[in-house]
């Protein structure tokens, strides 16, 4: 089976492999991207499974009309009845429009492979619950839920070719890019380190990024958070903030209303900390610490430091 897997290459990050390993899962895999990176990294998706890399250079934009002729014209180049993105920003501003472009069904958010009845599983109801779902279309596309699956270096490095994609003019003008500062990005980060209003301040911040700094991982915070100022919106994570996957998320002073849990409950392992013994949060939680989060966390932080220095 033809698998096309698009990639952003302006970063490419956890969730390009994953994608790539996922596609390899269910065939030969073609990678399509465009921009300036290098053909030694390009080159390096084989590793993950991918055959071959087909790169537009004269194509350094990210607007979506554009992305998705470039991919409709790789996929109609080369028969490809999968096409495989990641469920991040860019995936789902171009999966709905390649899916009317190529009238291809779209299952989004998947995180297994195709069963052998061509089911795939998925998240719904903001990830309360699974559900299945069966293409019946000549051509899939499939969006993946980062951190669903491990990447898996399967592989040797990939042929690159230059590709034009005709992608024509831009619907849009971009002045500016300001991007988040901090090292992880959210949605990338495999740890995460979240507070809520129950730090008290802005000025209170210090014990979180400690003990995010000491684990190498992401901050992030709940949404009144960031509404009323103490942190920037990017850290927001919920519902209507930034969905996130990570192996572990610690929320500190966080009641753990529905629209965060929303955003949050695809966590591998959870661990909230609030002095409140009733929180909901609790209820969700892999691990509870009922507790100031002024003593718990600095006391974490000192705990992890001592493990990674005998380690």
């Amino acid at each position: 089976m033809s698998v096309l897997v698009y990639i952003n290459s302006e970063k490419i990050a956890k969730n390009s492999f994953e994608a790539v390993t996922y596609g390899k899962k269910i065939g030969s895999v073609t990678v399509i991207t465009n921009g300036n990176a290098t053909d030694e990294d390009l080159a390096e998706l084989g590793k993950y499974g991918a055959d071959k890399v087909l790169v537009d250079r004269n194509f350094e934009g990210t607007d979506s009309q554009q992305v998705t002729r470039l991919v409709a014209k790789a996929a109609n180049s080369l028969g490809a009845s999968t096409i495989v993105f990641s469920n991040d920003l860019v995936g789902k501003a171009i999966a709905p429009r390649l899916a009317v472009r190529l009238k291809a069904g779209l299952v989004a958010g998947a995180t297994q492979v195709p069963d052998e009845e061509g089911k795939i599983k998925v998240n719904v109801f903001s990830g309360k619950a699974y559900g299945y779902v069966k293409v019946e279309s000549t051509i899939q596309i499939i969006s993946l839920l980062p951190n669903s699956i491990q990447p898996e270096e399967t592989g040797q490095k990939a042929t690159v070719e230059n590709f034009d994609g005709e992608v024509g003019t831009a619907g849009l003008t971009v002045k500016a890019t300001k991007k988040p500062e901090g090292s992880i990005p959210l949605p990338e980060a495999e740890l995460v380190v979240s507070a809520g209003r129950g730090l008290k301040g802005p000025e209170n911040w210090g014990i979180v990024e400690e003990l995010a700094e000491t684990l190498g991982a992401a901050t992030a915070c709940s949404r009144p958070v960031s509404d009323i100022g103490w942190r920037p919106h990017h850290e927001h994570v919920g519902q209507t903030g930034v969905a996130i996957r990570p192996n572990l998320y610690i929320a500190a002073g966080i009641s753990g209303a529905i629209q965060h849990l929303a955003g949050v409950n695809g966590s591998k392992v959870i661990v909230v900390i609030n002095t409140d013994a009733e929180a909901p949060f609790f209820k969700a939680a892999d691990y509870g610490v009922v507790g100031d989060a002024f003593e718990v966390l600095p006391r974490l932080n000192e705990a992890f430091k001592k493990f990674k220095a005998s380690n």
